[in-house]
């Protein structure tokens, strides 16, 4: 979307501000609002009652546009409690000029008026929001499906 209003000139000079840091922002906001709840009063309560904390996962973080760095989605997301699940690539290149530090929470004001940016480019939270969700719902199905395939065939075997 971005690229679009690029290309059409549209809104350039905010297009171009956010281009390849909306999706780092958004993490970032996640986070959080991650630990206003798991740092909660009520939450505290209920982990005196055996409630267990539950990390933030953040997946597929390789880097998908070769002219940005391949641990751009790695570093900034270092944080407490959280998780990174990244293809063995991604990885690798970690492992040999990654730069381990903790991040998360480094720009996290920031990240929310870069957010709010997006309107004035014509982009809507909530309609990438649903988007993502869609596709991200779509490609956990046919695996999904073949588990489930898998399973029902060893149950019908034994």
């Amino acid at each position: 979307m971005l690229e679009s209003a690029i290309k059409q000139k549209n809104h350039t000079e905010t297009a171009q501000l956010l281009h390849g840091q909306v999706a780092v922002s958004c993490a970032k906001v996640a986070y959080q609002m991650y630990r206003e709840i798991f740092g909660s009063d009520k939450f505290l309560k209920l982990t005196e009652k055996g409630a267990r904390l539950q990390r933030l996962l953040w997946a597929s973080t390789s880097t998908k546009n070769p002219s940005y760095s391949d641990v751009k989605y790695v570093e900034p997301l270092i944080g407490p409690e959280t998780i990174n699940t990244m293809p063995m690539e991604t990885l690798e290149a970690y492992a040999d000029h990654g730069d381990p530090a903790p991040r998360l929470e480094e720009g996290a004001s920031e990240a929310d008026h870069l957010l709010a940016k997006l309107s004035d480019v014509g982009i809507s939270m909530d309609d990438i929001a649903s988007q993502l969700e869609a596709e991200g719902i779509e490609k956990f199905i046919k695996p999904y499906d073949s588990l489930i395939k898998k399973l029902e065939e060893k149950i019908t075997a034994v």
